[in-house]
């Protein structure tokens, strides 16, 4: 596996931490968050999110427009501006 840029950006144990984190909300274990995995990590990680930012959150975050979220774009998300939500 190739490493992005954010995974150099960021320390090991943070990259670790990030994936026990996707790995948590992957409920289906499929390599990838769906849209009703993220709308329970947004429902965990921040309660007060709007319903509508849910779905214009995940089209963001999924850069390659597949219809989920892997590692690489959740890793950038997470590095950069979960918290916004």
């Amino acid at each position: 596996m190739s490493e992005n840029a954010s995974e150099k950006a960021l320390a090991p144990e943070k990259i670790a931490e990030a994936r026990k984190e996707f790995d948590f909300f992957d409920v289906d274990g499929s390599g990838t968050i769906g849209l009703r995995e993220f709308i329970e990590l947004l429902t965990v990680l921040s309660p007060k999110t709007k319903a509508s930012h849910v779905q214009e959150g995940f089209g963001l975050i999924d850069k390659n427009n597949d219809g989920s979220i892997d590692f690489e774009e959740f890793l950038d998300w997470w590095q950069q501006s979960w918290w916004e939500y």
